[in-house]
């Protein structure tokens, strides 16, 4: 392939990489992670509310890594409160798969700013070390691709398994009691798994580039040669 086509790939590649740790750092810092409706089931029990009238008792949440909101509607009006994760309500979540979240989409973003200075690396110099070379990106890549995916299995985890929402919706609340009456994953989740996928266009980039996917070579025995074998 020519050098200057080559060059561009690279360029491209680094400009991949910088979007896909500018997407982690948002999906990081916002708050639509999560996102539904939560029905106030005490005061719902109190008037036996039926379908028509359910409505004054359905409220919405909607929460990130860090903070959100929730609007509480049990039959007197919305009232608005701030959801703030850290530092009181991270203890009555599951913290140690909350935290694992925010450490691999730390541990996302710093790979993909690997990725990218070694894209750029590779588009104006050769490469002199097999590491900090083409066959480096692959890795660089890999593990931030990797991180990506398994910020977003946590979190799904999180929330299906050890029912975030419903806990969150419910901290501080005495008096009444809410269920999750719908929720849906959001803009801010969506985020983090198109940045793990871009990580799979990079990889592709560097293959059209001519750069081989890396082996594992196997160390092949040495022949012994002996005089009878030299004389026949």
């Amino acid at each position: 392939m020519p050098s200057r086509l080559k060059k561009i790939l690279f360029s491209v590649a680094s400009a991949v990489s910088f979007v896909s740790a500018l997407l982690l750092a948002v999906a990081l810092g916002t708050k639509r992670w999560v996102t539904g409706t939560i029905l106030c089931k005490t005061g719902a029990d109190i008037v036996n509310a039926t379908d028509p009238e359910l409505a004054k008792f359905i409220g919405h949440i909607y929460y990130g890594l860090f903070q959100g909101g929730k609007i509480r509607q049990c039959g007197l009006g919305g009232r608005t409160s701030k959801i703030l994760i850290f530092p009181q309500l991270v203890k009555t979540l599951h913290a140690a798969v909350h935290m694992l979240v925010i450490l691999f989409l730390c541990f996302a973003i710093a790979f993909a700013l690997v990725s990218f200075g070694f894209c750029i690396y590779n588009a104006v110099k050769i490469p002199y070390q097999t590491i900090k070379g083409p066959m480096g990106i692959y890795l660089w890549n890999l593990i931030a691709s990797g991180c990506g995916v398994f910020a977003v299995v946590c979190f799904i985890a999180a929330v299906k398994i050890h029912r975030h929402t419903e806990r969150i919706a419910n901290f501080r609340e005495n008096v009444f009691k809410f269920v999750i009456f719908q929720e849906c994953f959001d803009f801010s989740f969506w985020l983090c798994v198109a940045s793990a996928a871009v990580h799979v266009v990079n990889l592709l980039l560097v293959r059209v580039s001519g750069v081989q996917f890396p082996t594992l070579k196997t160390k092949t025995e040495e022949a012994n040669v002996t005089p009878e074998d030299i004389m026949y």
